[in-house]
């Protein structure tokens, strides 16, 4: 599979000049002939772009065909959906100003269009303007052949048109809250619409009376932008989103089954709302070899969520296929595959596009269109004969004339008709291929993809003391029962087994706490929004390469594969040659394991009274790299071989390494992989396998061994703390002892351990008391811990979702400490001093933004930051407004260059243009409101140079 992101895929801000901001995008659709998609943005406007050069990089560059093709500007409000004919004929969009426009295709509005710098290529004609909803129109579906148009809105209403005459058919109004998603039966004999109400409606389409009212998975389902839901090409399954389990507190995609319409499969894996499901068009063969039956049959359907992650999922799987996170920055709004089930584009409210192109080896058993529509018959449903004179079809002679061209014909118009009968079939672009999917590296610009998964679900991560076995994370119930609420989303999903076995874009697991050991699953995610990521020949990052080794002689090398060109034969490596044999996981014991035993003294370091202890010795450990699925293995021997540590792409070993001391942890991050063994030396490799650090000694056993990014962390059973910047070959402070986080209590214990991207440690103890060592004060500090919850109204982990679709690290460590401690469960029977809540709130808000500063998470300080603005401005504090504004501001006569002890920024962010948000608030309030104003002046003045 190969991943892009195209930049110049963009919806702009007219308002802004000399520079371009991107807006939403709300909506995608692919061209039923696979040359062009359609976008729908905040902008009002519809897009329509070539895709060629999204899939092709060699058309992206030469500007042939042009990546922009038109621009539609009809609209006066956000545009929220836009969706193809099935024809190619007509494109139907819809929009915050209530209207439903449809589009034709119109040769003569070419050229620039009005108000902008922009040009059409090829001219889009606004058709009809169908008039008939009170509200904004949120979805809309064509029916099989384009007999009907079906059109939803927040006026609670569905509407369907003609798909000849584009005349008002019926208004069906039977749902009680806004509608949000539509999609037809593909045997065209229902109509499925899904609600605010918290139902999801099915409806005939021979009287349009209400077939089903499906109710029971979204009893507990918060609001969301969207509803899409999407049906299976074999008529056979509704998969709707915004569905719950365990009233509300699991996240998961609801499959209606046909005929019964009841709710008994879930897909379980988001850790957010899901907003929209798509179908692979195609149907799949569980057997290839086998005829069209039902029990052969599988689909192939994509969840886009609001925790910004895509998954795809066969449904003869009980996991999914492909798992992609944070791609974006923001929720996704809307899927599209294309025609072939090769392609699938998704758009995000962050305003960027997102193209998974698949090799046919991945979407194995994929059946022609011929066998879906055979397929369909069978049902035996016979629609009512058309009108004379109403088609969309064309004659073959006519389409095969028509197969090379870039854009589709004018439509024809029909003998006595308004809207007449011949027009474009569906047409494959000339029978070309797309071979090569890269995006390119862009400076300051985050396209960083999770294809979370591991190749052996059943052994243990390196990161996991003793022998726990992986659990699944995302999981098909097929029973009624509750799921389970997955501690690990996607943690342990496996990839397609013909996916590309590398990737050089930096990626994240959902580890606890990056690669670090957890009890309870802390998830931080450790993006920093940075780029290492290595380079190819040409100035381009591989997203996901065709797997080539271990694949000599199997299937046929593709023309024009770019990617290919420069893949030489496989080179030679360490041990490339030895064939990969499987090994029982299982605790090594006996004579082998007295003789490397640990002396009871290393563990016993001051105030520790043995409380750390190192990881149990098994014959086998793997860690996933981060970023792809290559796996750093490392093997114990139970006799007298030697101990080796093994990495490996795909099938194929790429280098071993033979170590003389037994092995207790491994981890691999996108930059590093790094083993430590009994006798307390640590090792770094680099991906090829060369030692990027001498051989570390730390004097005794490590107890947890983590990574993130660049860094290293190592806890040993001494309870010292070491963390070291791998790539600068340097410590990132003095190496420092947990003794004193333990000595309060011997009851204490260490719960979990992990590193940062910017090398902060997080160290959390069983009580929940969650610390970082700060370099700079060269002391610990403590980033959250149960008591704030006592009192504080901005504890977060009482709250299960984050409004934002992303949860920052402070967020993460406030949720597993209620998770932990159960802090909620008596808050409400103590009685408290009359200032308690104030004083925790503000208190914990002080505290959340120097955790937020020491872990680096910029969004969270802010959120932080003018939470604390609020709230002191709600009670009246004056005295800490003041200091609050005078640090933001600095000194008055401040400028760049000078050596002060003032710093402009924070975290990224200039300190004035924070205060700007916090003196809104003050001005908004009742008792700081000629404080924020002044201020406000003296801001100005400031900017202008006074």
């Amino acid at each position: 599979m190969r991943f892009t992101k195209p930049a110049w895929v963009m919806h702009k801000d007219s308002a802004m000049r000399g520079e371009e901001k991107r807006v939403s995008m709300f909506s995608c659709h692919v061209h039923p002939d696979g040359s062009r998609i359609a976008t729908g943005g905040l902008d009002a406007k519809v897009r329509i772009w070539s895709t060629k050069p999204i899939l092709n990089h060699a058309s992206e560059l030469s500007g042939r065909p042009p990546k922009s093709l038109c621009t539609l500007t009809m609209h006066t409000g956000p545009v929220l959906v836009v969706r193809w004919a099935h024809s190619g004929r007509w494109l139907a969009s819809g929009s915050d100003d209530e209207i439903v426009m449809i589009w034709d295709l119109d040769p003569t509005a070419k050229g620039k269009v009005w108000g902008s710098d922009e040009v059409n290529v090829e001219g889009w004609k606004p058709l009809k303007r169908l008039v008939g909803h009170e509200s904004d129109v949120t979805d809309l579906a064509w029916s099989p052949g384009d007999r009907y148009l079906a059109s939803v809105g927040l006026d609670s209403a569905v509407i369907i048109w003609c798909g000849f005459t584009l005349e008002r058919l019926r208004k069906i109004d039977q749902h009680q809250g806004f509608v949000k998603g539509v999609c037809w039966d593909p045997v065209g004999e229902f109509l499925a619409t899904g609600s605010d109400d918290r139902s999801v409606r099915i409806w005939r389409t021979t009287d349009w009376g209400l077939e089903a009212e499906v109710k029971k998975p979204f009893d507990h389902s918060p609001g969301t932008f969207f509803r899409r839901l999407s049906w299976s090409p074999d008529g056979a399954h509704i998969t709707a989103s915004n569905a719950t389990n365990n009233e509300g507190y699991v996240f998961i995609a609801a499959v209606i089954a046909r005929n019964t319409w009841t709710s008994e499969i879930s897909l379980v894996g988001h850790e957010n709302t899901v907003e929209v499901a798509a179908y692979n068009p195609h149907i799949f063969l569980r057997d290839p070899s086998q005829p069209v039956t039902a029990p052969n049959i599988c689909s192939v359907v994509a969840l886009g969520a609001d925790d910004r992650a895509v998954s795809v999922w066969q449904t003869k799987a009980p996991r999914p296929l492909i798992v992609a996170k944070d791609v974006f920055e923001r929720q996704i709004m809307d899927l599209s595959w294309s025609a072939d089930g090769l392609s699938l584009y998704a758009v995000s409210s962050d305003g960027t596009m997102a193209a998974f192109n698949f090799d046919p080896t991945e979407l194995e058993g994929i059946a022609p269109k011929s066998a879906q529509e055979q397929y369909l018959k069978r049902f035996g449903f016979v629609p009512p004969p058309l009108p004379d004179g109403f088609s969309h079809q064309i004659p073959v002679d006519q389409a095969k004339a028509q197969a090379n061209r870039i854009t589709p014909p004018p439509s024809p118009r029909a003998q006595g008709q308004e809207f007449g009968t011949p027009a474009p079939a569906t047409v494959q672009s000339g029978g070309e291929q797309v071979h090569t999917l890269i995006a390119k590296r862009k400076p300051k610009k985050r396209i960083q993809p999770t294809f979370a998964g591991s190749l052996s679900g059943g052994v243990p991560s390196s990161s996991v003391n003793g022998i726990q076995s992986s659990k699944p994370m995302s999981t098909v119930h097929a029973s009624g029962s509750a799921s389970t609420a997955p501690s690990r989303p996607f943690q342990d999903v496996p990839s397609s087994s013909a996916a590309p076995a590398t990737s050089a874009l930096q990626l994240s697991l959902s580890q606890p706490f990056g690669e670090s050991s957890s009890s309870f699953g802390l998830g931080l995610n450790t993006g920093d929004g940075t780029e290492d990521y290595p380079m190819d020949l040409d100035g381009e990052v591989k997203i996901s390469a065709l797997e080539t080794a271990g694949q000599s002689g199997k299937g046929k090398r593709k023309a024009g594969d770019e990617a290919d060109d420069r893949i030489a034969a496989k080179p030679r490596t360490l041990g490339g040659d030895r064939v990969r044999e499987n090994v029982p996981v299982r605790p090594i014991t006996g004579r082998r394991a007295a003789s490397i035993a640990i002396p009871a003294l290393l563990s016993d370091g001051p105030g520790l009274g043995g409380r750390l202890e190192p990881p149990q010795l098994v014959t086998y450990l793997q860690s996933t790299v981060e970023g792809s699925e290559d796996i750093f293995e490392g093997r114990n021997s139970e006799g007298d071989e030697p101990n080796e540590v093994i990495y490996v792409s795909g099938k194929q070993t790429q280098w071993l390494d033979y170590l003389q001391s037994p092995i207790l942890a491994l981890t691999a991050t996108s930059t590093f992989c790094a083993v430590a063994m009994q006798d307390g030396t640590v090792t770094v490799y680099s991906h090829t396998g060369r030692r990027l650090l001498p051989a570390l000694t730390l004097g005794a056993p490590c107890h947890t061994l983590a990574g993130s990014r660049n860094m290293l962390l190592v806890l040993t059973v001494a309870g010292t703390l070491h963390v070291w910047d791998v790539r600068k070959q340097a410590a990132k402070f003095t190496p420092a002892s947990i003794s004193s986080l333990l000595a309060p209590s011997p009851n204490l214990t260490v719960a979990s351990v992990a590193v940062r991207p910017n090398g902060a440690p997080v160290v959390q103890l069983s009580d929940g008391v969650t610390y970082s060592y700060d370099s700079c004060l060269l002391a610990w500090t403590k980033l959250s811990e149960p008591w704030w919850a006592e009192g504080s109204d901005a504890w977060q982990g009482r709250q299960r979702t984050n409004q934002s679709a992303t949860r920052g690290p402070v967020a993460i460590i406030e949720g597993a400490i209620t998770e932990r401690m159960g802090v909620d469960s008596s808050r409400a029977e103590k009685v408290r001093p009359a200032w308690w809540n104030a004083a925790l709130t503000l208190g914990h808000l002080e505290s959340k933004l120097h955790a937020a500063k020491s872990l680096d998470s910029p969004q969270e300080y802010k959120q932080a930051l003018l939470l604390y603005a609020k709230r002191i401005a709600d009670e009246g504090f004056r005295a800490k407004a003041e200091e609050l504004v005078k640090e933001l501001f600095g000194p008055v006569y401040w400028r760049p260059n000078r050596e002060e002890a003032w710093s402009p920024t924070v975290l990224g962010m200039s300190k004035r243009d924070l205060l700007k948000e916090v003196l809104i608030i003050f001005v908004r309030s009742k008792t700081l409101t000629k404080l924020g104003q002044d201020w406000q002046d003296i801001v100005k003045k400031a900017q202008n140079g006074d």
